[in-house]
């Protein structure tokens, strides 16, 4: 039996009752669900227009401009209607989502910790309150916020952001049990197409590979794949389809995806015309490239326009989505031994599951002092650039202890929202360490990010959520990376890096053994500089930084998987 389609039977509500604003605000609600967000906010202002600042009407409103990008108006809609209903928490959190994106991180903070506290005992509320307080470095009741979302998680009683999920000390079980009941909702209100028409026998024809993202461009997923699709376009087995949910960016990124693949613009689309666009393509084999990490569409996968549906590279854990068949992994990041975290069928690459642009230059850095550095010889330099989501208390103290043991040197971190910077410098201090040897480089584009990067010593990783791209670019700039691997996929990408580069020694077992291995290496500039040299000779001669290499393998895989599924 067909689920009950909403925007159908909100359409018919306005149509018996046309003067209602509760059925226009429904309608709008069913439009905005569908991914329509022109839609939505015609019914929006068809709601104000018969009741003038209604909250709920001008909440629609706000997350339809959100949806389209008009984030200022979005932010006047949702205040007003904050302002109008002081006691609803759901407005409080649109608003806050929006604040987020206009630069307003400290704003959006109170809005989160507003809701909570209107509504105390809802994790979900917890849990957006728990995943901005980690990105401002806020780590005020982080234990309690923490345990009360992994509890209900476990007792299976609330539909948590996965992504934001990864950033807690969780287990593969848990994470499996987040992501599953993420996907429960979508997959109730699921309208899955009709099945395709069988095709004529068309011979030898390549097989239809798509890849769904909204990150082809200037963006970590598009910084990874462009180099792999470039060598992709020679493998004629394969026929490369990207379904673009981000809109053109301009940048030198998408104009080498739109000359290497078959670029399809569905930026703005609804769900259904999306999911349709992918079936008339004729998409054997479709890859979500971005699962839970924020501004994907998971309801167009649960639609079904593929006969094959694969989690890869974006998203580092399950789906939990029954409309994910098969995950594609190597056995580093995710050895058999972890399967059982992992709702989709596993299946393999002979190398590292993550490639890499390779064709990157690296540019001459800036001086040293430019940078806030120290000079050469004067102090080892270790950084950490990830997201200042993943800088938790454990982390840094990890990191702290290796700058106590190093003296003279500093930390260079990637400066975070709002007071996070500040927040930082001032656990520097508890802890005993001057909180000048933080040095923050300020966010910049990529080419002038990687050649800063050739200033660091080496890379100090974080736990439970790793370095990714962040560790494969330290690594190309020529930077060693120590990590400590964990039970999870979001733990180990950078153990499966430099497992990959032949340089396991680099992957330690213990928050122990991490802080002695730095500070050893911080202290004998010939044995950090032999390193340095080993890393640079492999970089060379790895199968890590073979884009031609993995291209063959991947479509080998991809042509495995279509055969043990049927896919064709």
């Amino acid at each position: 039996m067909r689920p009950v389609d909403p925007r159908s039977e909100a359409r018919l509500a306005v149509t018996r009752e046309p003067g209602s604003p509760l059925a226009w605000i429904l309608l709008a609600e069913a439009e905005l669900d569908a991914g329509d967000a022109a839609a939505g906010e015609a019914a929006s202002r068809r709601a104000l227009a018969l009741l003038p600042g209604h909250p709920e009407a001008l909440a629609r409103l706000g997350r339809a401009q959100w949806m389209q990008g008009r984030h200022q108006d979005a932010a006047e809609s949702l205040g007003t209607a904050a302002d109008r209903a002081p006691g609803h928490p759901g407005i409080a959190v649109w608003l806050a989502h929006v604040l987020e994106d206009i630069g307003q991180p400290e704003q959006a903070a109170d809005q989160y910790a507003r809701a909570h506290r209107l509504a105390p005992q809802e994790p979900q509320l917890a849990a957006y309150l728990l995943a901005w307080r980690r990105k401002l470095c806020d780590w005020r009741d982080l234990d309690a916020l923490s345990s009360q979302v992994r509890a209900a998680v476990r007792r299976g009683q609330a539909a948590v952001e996965p992504f934001a999920f990864l950033s807690e000390d969780s287990t593969a079980a848990e994470q499996l049990a987040c992501a599953r009941l993420r996907a429960a909702g979508i997959a109730r209100a699921a309208r899955p197409l009709p099945p395709p028409a069988p095709r004529a026998e068309d011979g030898e024809r390549p097989l239809r590979v798509g890849f769904l993202s909204n990150g082809f461009g200037a963006h970590p997923t598009g910084l990874l794949t462009v180099a792999l699709f470039e060598a992709l376009a020679s493998q004629q087995a394969i026929d490369v389809h990207l379904f673009a949910l981000n809109a053109d960016d301009g940048s030198p990124i998408r104009r080498r995806l739109q000359a290497a693949t078959r670029l399809h613009d569905v930026a703005g689309r609804s769900h259904a015309i999306v999911a349709a666009a992918i079936r008339a393509a004729g998409i054997d084999v479709l890859f979500d490239l971005r699962g839970w990490g924020g501004g994907g569409r998971p309801e167009v996968l649960a639609m079904r326009p593929a006969p094959l549906q694969v989690n890869w590279l974006a998203y580092p854990g399950t789906s939990g989505a029954p409309w994910i068949d098969a995950v594609l992994a190597d056995r580093f990041v995710l050895p058999p031994s972890l399967a059982h975290g992992f709702n989709e069928r596993v299946h393999y690459l002979p190398r590292c599951f993550q490639p890499s642009d390779t064709s990157r230059v690296l540019a001459a850095p800036p001086e040293r002092a430019e940078c806030g550095l120290p000079e050469p010889g004067k102090g080892v330099v270790f950084c950490c650039f990830n997201n200042s989501y993943k800088l938790n208390p454990a982390s840094m103290q990890r990191a702290l202890a290796v700058l106590a043991g190093v003296p003279g040197s500093v930390l260079w971190l990637l400066s975070g929202p709002g007071r996070a910077d500040d927040r930082l410098r001032d656990a520097a201090a508890a802890a005993g360490v001057e909180p000048s040897r933080l040095v923050f480089m300020p966010k910049q584009p990529h080419e002038r990010y990687l050649a800063r990067l050739q200033h660091a010593d080496l890379f100090v990783d974080t736990n439970p959520y790793n370095a990714h791209t962040t560790a494969s670019d330290a690594l190309w700039a020529g930077c060693p990376v120590l990590t400590r691997p964990g039970e999870t996929f979001a733990a180990r990408v950078a153990g499966s890096l430099n497992h990959h580069l032949g340089m396991p020694q680099m992957n330690v077992a213990s928050d122990e053994e991490f802080i002695q291995r730095a500070i050893e290496l911080g202290r004998d500039p010939a044995l950090l500089q032999a390193l340095r040299n080993e890393l640079a000779q492999r970089r060379g001669s790895a199968g890590l930084f073979d884009m031609d290499g993995f291209a063959a393998d991947f479509t080998a895989a991809v042509l495995a998987m279509a055969e043990q599924h049927g896919a064709r």
